[in-house]
């Protein structure tokens, strides 16, 4: 559950698998954005002519986006651990970014962007 594992932890996971098989070596910036980029499409073309429900999916849908969004995060942990990055801070950092780019009391609500 989320809440029971760290980030950390899921980059250990993630760190362990890559370094049994030796890809390391296939590690470079360029090649994971490209595969997280890959990833998150693949993500994208399950909705690909699906009808709207409203935001339900059911559970064919649903299981097939999970493991895509997963495979979107394993690729975003193997970039963190490969360029040595901490993950948590970036996230905080660019969240400190956004709260100033984007206030709430001028984008409540608001689905346009800056």
């Amino acid at each position: 559950m989320d809440s029971d594992a760290t980030v950390g932890e899921l980059r250990e996971i993630v760190a362990k698998f890559v370094g049994e098989r030796d890809w390391e070596k296939y590690h470079r910036p360029k090649d994971l954005a490209m595969a997280l980029s890959i990833e998150a499409a693949e993500l994208l073309e399950l909705f690909l002519w699906e009808q709207d429900r409203g935001g339900a999916m059911d559970e064919r849908l649903a299981e097939k986006a999970k493991d895509e969004l997963a495979d979107v995060m394993i690729y975003c942990l193997s970039f963190a651990n490969a360029q040595g990055w901490d993950l948590s801070d970036a996230v905080k950092e660019k969240v400190r970014k956004n709260e100033k780019k984007y206030p709430a009391n001028e984008y409540r609500g608001v689905a346009r962007m800056g």
